[in-house]
């Protein structure tokens, strides 16, 4: 058996067919599948056994998930030092707190979001808040389902929430696209992160495209930015890409480590933005 490999139950269970004689080496496979007594446990043993007992500790994984029925949903978490750890989340009327393995920073993606027991205009909402990023969808019905590796956002701290719950609407929603081009003409490291009702991404340096929502067509934009090796101040402004119209502007200070600083506005229905950030 290839090191590190761990041999299935089913194939552990064709070495005992009748008419079978197992091997040495198959009777070793089956011995080290087992749990021996004296076995100590593992750390990621002890997590996971916590999990399923739901123990509560304060400071780790709160989770909120509450009127989805019998749908079930997962996360991953990875980490440098550890495997990925897949939670499954599902319906329950209190919040719960689960451990996780491994050192920060630790990135969580979804895995699986399944999209069924929705009635009419009704969507599935996801919301994630960890460490002043906030990640927010909703799907299902003729909106798309969350896909599979999408980044939540990296915990380095300890502040995580994870919502999902399911929401009425008077009416069906679309979605709408926005392009943003990302222009940083200064030697510093800047990102950028965009949000709307009920939708937001994490923050990112590159150029993306939106898929908020029509019925909450505006926009809002933050920035964060490690200043404090830098003597000059930096200014970001949101133009309309079509016509070059000015629409918002945020200030990023020298000499400061600036996070979530919020543009001066809002921008609705726009579809081209441009953002330049310079030194002032």
């Amino acid at each position: 058996m290839e090191k590190n490999k761990v041999t299935t139950r089913e194939e552990l269970k064709t070495y005992f067919e009748t008419g079978e004689y197992p091997t040495q080496t198959q009777f070793a496979e089956l011995i080290d599948s087992l749990r021996h007594k004296e076995d100590a446990l593992s750390y990621k043993d002890i997590i996971n056994i916590a999990n399923r007992m739901e123990a509560l500790d304060s400071g780790d994984i709160q989770c909120y998930i509450y009127d989805v029925g019998d749908q079930k949903f997962s996360i991953v978490m990875s980490s440098q030092d550890a495997e990925d750890q897949v939670i499954e989340l599902k319906n329950s009327s209190n919040i719960k707190k689960l451990r996780v393995f491994g050192k920060v920073p630790f990135i969580f993606k979804a895995k699986e979001f399944p999209a069924g027991g929705l009635g009419v205009n009704e969507y599935y909402y996801l919301s994630c808040y960890m460490d002043s990023t906030f990640v927010s969808r909703m799907f299902g019905n003729n909106l798309p389902t969350v896909p599979d590796g999408l980044e939540l956002g990296t915990l380095e701290g300890k502040d995580f929430f994870l919502n999902i719950n399911k929401y009425s609407m008077d009416q069906q929603i679309n979605i709408v696209n926005t392009s943003i081009k990302f222009d940083n003409k200064t030697d510093a490291v800047i990102q950028y992160k965009v949000q709307s009702s009920n939708w937001g991404n994490t923050y990112t340096f590159k150029d993306s495209v939106t898929d908020h929502y029509d019925i909450w067509d505006n926009l809002y934009f933050y920035y964060k930015a490690d200043l404090q090796k830098i003597d000059r101040n930096i200014e970001c402004k949101v133009y309309n890409e079509d016509n070059d119209q000015l629409l918002t502007t945020a200030s990023l200070l020298a000499g400061k480590d600036n996070k979530e600083v919020w543009g001066d506005g809002e921008v609705k229905e726009i579809r081209n933005i441009r953002i330049e950030c310079n030194y002032q």
